[in-house]
């Protein structure tokens, strides 16, 4: 009976109802600081549950058996394999030993099929290069990519269809594309009978 008549006395007084609000802040305060970590629980297993999920690999369509396409989908045609010769560009080799291909400045390039990164980084005209070994003295070079795109490193394994690095206009370049080349014994070859030997048509 003592309790609620000193509690009504006490807010009666300017004192005295500033104390209690205090006090009532300072128990909102504890309650808060209790119920916190039972708020997050939730929220953290939520998340646990999200980085257990695998991510998605992007990587192109492969069309026929290991091997695919170094662009997915629709892309220009550069220069082909051989005699062609550049208008304007004094430096572009009038023996072409690859295939130009560009969808654009940053798009995705692909291996074309498995096998270990033997470069990765600058190599000799081609700029921002990767070569990747298929075994077999059988050699595909990607020519050309944007700085600071590559996904590989020298020696790590790849399938057709991994991610590579950006369409770029590094090294002896004219524009942004792709320099896709094939290499037999340390030779080039035409891609476009190589790519249809493995069901792949360029265009």
């Amino acid at each position: 009976m003592a309790a609620p008549v000193i509690t009504a006395a006490a807010l009666n007084s300017r004192t005295g109802r500033k104390i209690l609000t205090g006090a009532l802040l300072i128990l909102a305060l504890v309650a808060a600081l209790l119920l916190t970590p039972l708020l997050a629980i939730p929220f953290a297993l939520a998340g646990s549950a999200a980085s257990t999920v695998p991510t998605k690999v992007e990587t192109a369509s492969v069309a026929s058996g290991e091997w695919g396409f170094p662009l997915g989908g629709g892309y220009s045609k550069g220069r082909g394999f051989g005699y062609n010769p550049v208008q304007g560009c004094g430096y572009c080799s009038t023996n072409h030993q690859g295939y130009d291909m560009a969808q654009g400045c940053g798009a995705t390039i692909y291996s074309a099929g498995p096998g270990r990164v033997i470069t990765a980084g600058s190599w000799q005209g081609y700029g921002n290069t990767v070569r990747i070994d298929h075994g077999g003295e059988l050699v595909t070079l990607y020519g050309h990519m944007q700085w600071g795109s590559l996904h590989v490193s020298v020696g790590d394994q790849v399938a057709a269809g991994a991610p590579l690095g950006a369409e770029g206009n590094t090294g002896k370049s004219f524009g942004c594309h792709l320099h896709f080349e094939v290499q037999k014994s340390g030779t080039p070859v035409d891609p476009e009978p190589f790519m249809a030997s493995q069901g792949l048509q360029l265009k």
